[in-house]
């Protein structure tokens, strides 16, 4: 199923099925057959999403259909780990994993991410301490990690 859902954060272009959501996409299609929907789950989705805007949720409680490599699901299994008001850089997670000198794995599976806020690849950002890359762009990052209280250098 998809559906084009409208929040406080902005519209996202989302996938899902009963096993959960499967894409929180910034793109918006020209075409969306939203015939068919779980008015339920896109109205949860919806309030968890604003509730994070407003600094009013720390996590998400969304079923999850998550779609990758094994090394992706690694990767974004560790995601989820780095708590609410926190950054880490690639290199970290790369350590974590015992993947050594694969920081720009960890990128290439960041970067891959189909399902972010949700899975917060926000919260990864270079060594130095830049913000590094954001498919949602890196205002909609800044943004994110000031709801979360992350001082930027």
């Amino acid at each position: 199923m998809e559906a084009i859902l409208k929040t406080k954060l902005g519209k996202f272009y989302i996938q899902y099925s009963d096993q959960g959501l499967s894409l929180l996409s910034f793109s918006i299609p020209s075409k969306v057959d939203d015939k068919q929907k779980d008015k339920t789950f896109l109205a949860d989705l919806t309030k968890q999403l604003n509730e994070f805007s407003e600094g009013k949720r720390r996590e998400f409680n969304i079923k999850l259909d998550i779609v990758g490599t094994d090394f992706q699901k690694k990767v974004w299994r560790e995601l989820l780990k780095i708590k609410h008001g926190s950054v880490t850089s690639y290199g970290e997670i790369a350590k974590k994993l015992k993947v050594a000198g694969g920081q720009r794995a960890v990128g290439g599976a960041n970067n891959r991410n189909k399902i972010p806020i949700i899975i917060p690849c926000h919260r990864v950002i270079r060594a130095n301490g830049e913000l590094g890359g954001y498919a949602g762009g890196l205002k909609l990052k800044e943004k994110l990690l000031a709801i979360e209280g992350v001082a930027l250098k």
